[in-house]
């Protein structure tokens, strides 16, 4: 019993100097050993982030084996498919034949090898959409990726919405709704989420439905979802009205301390925030000796110059400055 027991204890022992040996291993593998630094692998060389110490090298290099200068040579080195995105209905992973009717060496088909792949793409479509919700789904895609480039909404804006939408469609909240009040609902919870929100006027103008039914869908979509989405914030519309309106840096950071005055006064409070930010566009170039218009700042932010006035005058009051004449 006794010789049993110091095996065991032996065993154990060696074990835990065992760890930490392999422990002491992994922490010189991730330490430069001359100054401590970190260190990183480029291009096959283990190098020190501080003093530039190669560590190791000829290490497999998994990335490709050519160089591209842009776009367009990457594209045409490249191997590889494109990545899976949830803006496709079928996440990108299924086959898709071109349209045009020539072969891999740009030679024009017969007219017998085109009837052939007229008839394979019927069939390869057929296939990509065997049932009513991926059609419903590849509808609200297309629906949504419309609408996203008419509004100037980037890709990861998109990516979300579509991820909205699926949640929509798998927790069956379609039934008694349009597939574009849905998909008009997703894009404008992604766009406030993301933090590069629309009006919904801006949004209604883009979609097929009418405001009414765009609003009660997607105070539905949000409560049924538990979409956390926070108040817009007037200053996110700033950058985009001035950039469509050419005003200068300088007017565009007066506007956006228009509206910190603003809102540390509590001004914000109730009122519309594309209002804010166009009353906020529009003084700061006049604070700056710039001209500009109500109706260009009307036009720009599709809002009345009545609002745009009445929000003038109550950013003036909070920043404590005389309009000028």
């Amino acid at each position: 019993m006794t010789d049993t027991s110091i095996r065991t204890n032996d065993h154990r022992v060696t074990s835990v100097e065992r760890e930490s040996t392999d422990e002491e291993t992994r922490e010189d593998e991730t330490v430069c050993p001359e100054c401590g630094g970190d260190l990183v692998t480029e291009s096959g060389e283990t190098v020190c982030e501080e003093c530039g110490l190669v560590v190791d090298e000829d290490n497999v290099d998994r990335g490709p084996e050519w160089r591209a200068f842009d776009s367009k040579e990457k594209d045409e080195k490249s191997r590889v498919g494109a990545p899976t995105t949830k803006m496709m209905h079928d996440e990108g992973l299924s086959t898709n034949i071109g349209w045009q009717d020539k072969d891999a060496y740009g030679n024009t088909l017969s007219s017998r090898q085109r009837q052939k792949m007229q008839r394979l793409r019927t069939w390869n479509e057929r296939f990509r959409t065997r049932d009513s919700q991926e059609r419903n789904l590849k509808q609200a895609l297309g629906e949504i990726d419309r609408m996203a480039s008419a509004l100037g909404l980037p890709e990861n804006v998109r990516e979300t919405a579509s991820v909205i939408y699926r949640r929509a469609l798998e927790e069956d909240l379609l039934p008694g709704r349009s597939i574009e009040g849905v998909a008009t609902s997703s894009l404008y919870a992604a766009a406030r989420q993301a933090g590069t929100p629309r009006s919904i006027d801006e949004v209604a103008n883009v979609s097929r439905i009418d405001d009414q039914e765009f609003k009660r869908t997607y105070r539905y979509v949000v409560r049924e979802l538990g979409l956390e989405v926070k108040p817009a914030d007037p200053e996110s519309y700033v950058g985009r009205f001035a950039s469509e309106l050419d005003i200068s840096d300088e007017a565009e950071r007066r506007a956006h301390e228009l509206l910190r005055n603003a809102k540390d006064e509590g001004v914000h409070s109730g009122k519309s925030p594309v209002g804010l930010a166009a009353a906020a566009v529009y003084a700061a170039p006049l604070l700056t000796n710039e001209q500009i218009t109500q109706r260009e700042v009307s036009e720009v932010a599709d809002i009345s110059e009545v609002t745009i006035r009445n929000r003038y005058k109550e950013l003036l009051e909070a920043d404590g400055t005389i309009a000028p004449a």
